[in-house]
């Protein structure tokens, strides 16, 4: 369909995200305690993020440094969100900073969403355009991990989902 539809089905999805993010957020009881809170806080910031990142990527003629600024700064700062987002609902579910792998449903969630997470970091980084080339650092990467990071919250969504009796 070309660059600019793309980029459009992109900023509109990440309206989703943040619509989401936010809705979660909000049935998150105790604003401001609770690791839990911050985890929705962080992830809420995060689309946010992804917001500006998405519809900065909509202008025409960007020079590699106003990408960088405008496009990757937010999308970085987005990931450090989720990072962080996903790190404190598993430092949640299992007590501590670190735990065993456990039978139960919602450490799977967090795992499977903090790997999505990781997974949207390292697209951040391989996506940084290099000034000298106005290529990216590693492109497939960026796009590989980008699509793992995703199915991964998908996967998390769908433990969500209530067991059919």
């Amino acid at each position: 369909m070309g660059s600019t539809v793309d980029g459009i089905v992109f900023f509109v999805g990440s309206i989703f995200f943040t619509s989401a993010a936010t809705l979660q957020l909000a049935t998150t009881g105790n604003p401001g305690r609770g690791l839990d809170w911050w985890s929705s806080a962080a992830q809420v910031a995060g689309t946010i993020f992804f917001n500006v990142s998405t519809f900065n990527a909509l202008r025409q003629a960007l020079d590699t440094t106003e990408y960088n600024r405008l496009v990757w700064a937010p999308d970085a700062f987005g990931s450090i969100c989720f990072l962080v987002s996903g790190y404190l609902a598993y430092v949640a579910v299992c007590g501590r900073p670190f735990c065993r792998p456990r039978p139960s449903r919602d450490w799977w969630i967090a795992a499977i969403d903090l790997l999505g997470c990781v997974a949207f970091g390292i697209s951040a980084v391989a996506s940084y355009v290099i000034p000298a080339t106005g290529s990216a650092l590693d492109l497939a990467r960026a796009n590989a991990t980008t699509a793992f990071g995703a199915l991964c919250f998908l996967i998390g969504a769908v433990l969500l989902l209530p067991e059919q009796d």
